[in-house]
């Protein structure tokens, strides 16, 4: 297949969706498909069609904060970039992939839709991501202006799959995890000299206020183990200047880092647990690579995120938004250190199933069956 994906920022690295599409090309192209991207981009790249980036007043500065760019829609470019494909895959709800598909109907091409950017993740960042009735007009607006134009949305999970059909989306919705590489696998490495001393708790992600790492911050004054613990945070965000604040009370500051896929993994082959107490997510692949290397996670139960779905019992579990909570659920598996070892080797199996080759064949199904229907 010539397969086109619309997206507005594809060559960032601190966004999951940007990740995400940049894995399923690599991935697509293995399997001998021709992965093209329409984006923001300000060079002439190999198999990229490239369009400007679109400032909007006022918040660009929050916006690049978030790693985030929108693209300016160029009719001669978007119209090539469609006419070269078979199909074409949209990752966003926004104005360049909404022409997009526009042009895409004029040529009788057919086009799916994936539904990764939850309306809080938006809300989040101008201080009403809990608003129900802003959130609420958000998903009716995706709905009417984007998704139900579509006959095939993916979704990264069961989760967001059961959210947006409650909500009247009328296209076949495919879940469909956005899949771990096979780099993350059970990995242990002695702890650097520097941490030969300290307990080691990680959280990926960014720095945002959805995704609270004020709260595992804030959850070490009621551990036992506080004095001892040393937290690293690997992401960049808006919120790196607050959260590095907040984080100068504790004993062992905070480490905030930016790590390419293998540090990544050498960080997280010496860590002893790992949390994620975000609010709002629709998979988290970065909690999925922490626990295939052999961490027993420890998650938050908010009804707004997928990632609870990861949990084998309720002991990775806490209360969102309660640090103390979370630090009853650090300290027991801290407590009870074989037991944790005992279920790292369970938490690092059950990984297998979100291997991104298993995702690729799923997709690669969904994308036949809509270029089937658009030819009935």
């Amino acid at each position: 297949m010539k397969i086109l994906f619309v997206i507005d920022a594809y060559f960032t690295h601190n966004n999951g969706t940007s990740i995400s599409a940049q894995r399923f090309a690599d991935e697509l192209r293995k399997r001998g498909h021709e992965v093209r991207v329409l984006t923001a981009c300000d060079e002439q790249k190999e198999n990229i069609y490239s369009l400007p980036e679109l400032t909007i007043p006022f918040f660009q500065g929050l916006i690049r904060k978030h790693g985030f760019q929108f693209a300016k829609w160029k009719r001669k470019t978007i119209r090539e970039a469609v006419e070269w494909a078979d199909i074409i895959h949209c990752f966003l709800p926004f104005v360049m992939e909404a022409k997009a598909k526009k042009v895409a109907d004029q040529l009788g091409k057919p086009a799916t839709a994936a539904f990764h950017v939850q309306p809080q993740n938006i809300t989040s960042s101008l201080g009403t991501g809990k608003v129900d009735w802003v959130n609420n007009m958000l998903f009716r607006l995706f709905r009417n202006t984007t998704y139900n134009h579509y006959g095939h949305i993916h979704t990264p999970s069961q989760f967001m799959a059961d959210e947006i059909s409650s909500r009247g989306y009328t296209a076949k919705i495919h879940p469909i995890s956005n899949g771990i590489q096979s780099d993350f696998k059970w990995t242990k490495r002695p702890k650097e000299p520097k941490f030969a001393d300290k307990i080691l708790i990680m959280m990926v992600g960014r720095l945002a206020g959805e995704k609270r790492q004020d709260l595992l911050i804030n959850a070490l004054q009621y551990s036992k183990y506080g004095d001892k613990i040393q937290l690293i945070f690997a992401g960049r965000g808006p919120k790196y200047k607050q959260y590095y604040k907040l984080g100068q009370k504790l004993k062992n500051p905070p480490i905030f880092t930016y790590l390419p896929k293998e540090d990544l993994i050498n960080q997280l082959a010496q860590c002893d647990l790992y949390v994620h107490a975000s609010d709002m997510e629709s998979e988290a692949i970065s909690c999925i690579e922490a626990f295939a290397t052999g961490l027993v996670p420890v998650i938050s139960n908010s009804n707004l995120s997928a990632t609870k779905q990861f949990a084998l019992d309720e002991r990775s579990l806490f209360e969102a938004g309660d640090p103390q909570d979370l630090a009853r659920a650090i300290d027991y598996w801290l407590d009870n250190p074989e037991e944790k070892h005992r279920m790292e080797k369970i938490y690092s199996e059950s990984a297998a199933k979100y291997n991104i080759n298993n995702s690729i064949t799923q997709f690669e199904a969904m994308l036949q069956e809509a270029i089937a229907d658009n030819k009935k």
